[in-house]
């Protein structure tokens, strides 16, 4: 498809898009779509968000998704530098970009492009630490905070001396190990453990590599017992809650779906979602002492 075509096409029929930007036959006709749909009124947008929360009017929450597009575009270009497709960049923001409609409060004064880059943010982080496997091991918060941050930091892409790495680390408030672990990380490249000719003859590098100790039966068990540890843990924390408490913390944080709105449970118990917001605060704070004891 051609950009000229893709131009033509209308919002309804961007709709089929939104989960596969290249639907639209190449990523440059999506975001030249994209990028002249109409932006919404402060007005307008209200309208359509209070329209999908009080009514469930998805014709509203399409059209706040559609308007919004440009901006997951905007937002997924910033991570191209990761080596990942750019399409594939989009889609994730686009998921990011839908719940963050799904949990908009119209009534916070708050503009929905302010309340949605984080959602999109978020949801392309997690895209990007699962595919890229240079960070498979970047599972800390303070190494995600250096991997998406240590690239614009270096200066020009040289080594890091040590007071660069000093600066970083006091910015980042990580260790200065952490900066240089993480510096030879981003600075490898990476290799195909894999055989890529077909001559059987050639040994690939994985055939070389040991299996750490994955077999042994010592680390399998320790591995089994650190688990269930954390399981017992979590299950005793919210046994300190009581019952509405724990109905609160489990639909919000608990569940493979996404997890409950605020407003979804303050219809289910009867209250504000003010209220709700304020019982999980304090749900959260009494579970972080009982697993700290």
């Amino acid at each position: 498809m051609t950009s000229s075509t893709a131009l033509s096409l209308q919002p309804s029929q961007l709709s089929m898009a939104i989960s596969n930007p290249g639907s639209l036959g190449t990523i440059d006709a999506y975001i030249a779509t994209v990028n002249r749909l109409p932006v919404l009124t402060p007005e307008l947008e209200t309208a359509l968000a209070r329209r999908y929360r009080d009514d469930d009017d998805l014709n509203a929450a399409r059209e706040l998704v559609l308007s919004h597009l440009r901006l997951v575009v905007s937002v997924a270009r910033q991570y191209l530098g990761y080596g990942l497709p750019h399409a594939d960049l989009i889609q994730e923001g686009n998921v990011g970009l839908m719940k963050a409609v799904k949990r908009f409060d119209p009534e916070r004064g708050v503009r929905l492009v302010s309340f949605a880059v984080h959602w999109i943010k978020a949801e392309i982080h997690e895209y990007v630490v699962r595919n890229w496997r240079m960070v498979k091991v970047a599972t800390t918060k303070a190494q995600r905070k250096l991997f998406f941050n240590l690239r614009s930091m270096r200066p020009d892409g040289q080594t890091l001396d040590t007071d660069q790495v000093g600066d970083i680390a006091a910015k980042l408030n990580v260790r200065p190990e952490d900066v240089r672990e993480m510096e030879v990380r981003m600075s490898g490249r990476e290799m195909s453990l894999e055989n890529q000719d077909d001559d059987d003859d050639h040994y690939a590098p994985i055939a070389y590599l040991s299996d750490d100790g994955q077999s042994d039966p010592t680390q399998v068990l320790e591995r089994r017992a650190a688990d269930a540890q954390q399981g017992s843990g979590l299950a005793n924390a919210l046994e300190a809650l009581d019952p509405r408490s724990r109905r609160i913390v489990q639909a919000r944080w608990l569940q493979d779906d996404g997890g409950a709105t605020l407003h979804e449970l303050a219809t289910e118990f009867g209250v504000s979602a003010e209220r709700i917001r304020q019982i999980e605060v304090a749900a959260m704070k009494k579970m972080r002492v009982a697993l700290a004891g």
